[in-house]
This record gives C-alpha cells, sequence and structure tokens, in this order.
C-alpha cells in the first residue's frame, strides 16, 4: 500500500513538472530590468510604464513604434505596438479584494503590479474610421473614444516575443 501511494504522489508531482511553465508556479510576468517586461503567458513583452502623458491615437501609435523603443536595448527595438483590447484586458485584475495602485492622474488602476500606469485610460490598436477602442483600469470595461481626444489617455507598447526566447 505504501508504495502505490509513493507512486502515485511522483506521477502528481511529475504531471506539474510538466502543465507548470518551467515548474513555476504564479510567475506569468517576469521584469526584465530594462523597461520591459515578458508576459509568459501570452508570450509578448510589454513596456513596463505607459508614455506618462496626455495623448492621443495617432500620437500613441507614434509612440509605440517610433520613441518607446528607443529606450530599450537595441535587440528589443523590433516590433513594437499599441495592444489589441484582448490584450490589455488581460492585465486587468478584476478582483474584489485587489486594490491596485493610485497612478499619477488620481486614478486608482487595477492592473498586474509589474506595470505602472501614470493614468488608468489606454488607446488599444482597435480602430474604426475616426475612432479607437479605449481600457479603461479602474473599472475593467472598454469603450470608442474619437483618436483625436488626449485628455487623460496614455499609449502602452507590446510586441510580441521573438521564437525561441
Amino acid at each position: 500500500m505504501h508504495r502505490k501511494t509513493v507512486f502515485i504522489l511522483f506521477l502528481i508531482g511529475m504531471g506539474l513538472l510538466l502543465i507548470l511553465p518551467d515548474g513555476k508556479a504564479g510567475e506569468r510576468f517576469i521584469d526584465n530590468g530594462d523597461g520591459t517586461v515578458t508576459d509568459r503567458v501570452l508570450n509578448v513583452m510589454w513596456s513596463k510604464t505607459d508614455n506618462q502623458g496626455d495623448i492621443d491615437w495617432k500620437g500613441a501609435e507614434r509612440w509605440v513604434k517610433y520613441t518607446f523603443p528607443y529606450s530599450v536595448p537595441a535587440e528589443k527595438r523590433e516590433g513594437w505596438r499599441l495592444p489589441t483590447l484582448k490584450e490589455l484586458k488581460s492585465l486587468h485584475v478584476p478582483e474584489k479584494d485587489y486594490q491596485g495602485y493610485e497612478s499619477d492622474c488620481g486614478q486608482r488602476v487595477k492592473i498586474v503590479p509589474e506595470i505602472r500606469l501614470s493614468c488608468g485610460w489606454i488607446w488599444s490598436s482597435e480602430k474604426r474610421s475616426i475612432t479607437a477602442r479605449v481600457f479603461n483600469f479602474e473599472h475593467g470595461y472598454s469603450y470608442t473614444d474619437r483618436m483625436v481626444k488626449k485628455k487623460a489617455y496614455r499609449a502602452l507598447a507590446v510586441r510580441l516575443l521573438e521564437a525561441g526566447k
């Protein structure tokens, strides 16, 4: 009976090692120490902070493509873009007991703690005609607004991880 129990526990342990990435639970985000955060679930890299000021949608698109990349090491400068709404939603922490943190603009944001926002309204890449989708990290919902609006809106950069990295 004892051997059977040990064998079953061994199988369970091996199964957990195969299921959990690198055998470590709860390490979805890794701060790379260079202004970027790796998201091991979505297989993307995020900017650790937003652009730090009011920005319209076209300005946000330019910031993620042409400004932010020059703040990271040369090998990480390619492929930055605005995130999709789905990617932004994945960063929201909806649990009632999670308080989040107060951003620089005074808004309480419920985003994963590895990413620091200066304000909680983030432009997404999803646009139509003269409008684009914005995600609200205080309340966890998205809405459409005109692309020329910029008060309290921010840009957050994301890119796919390179194969094998």
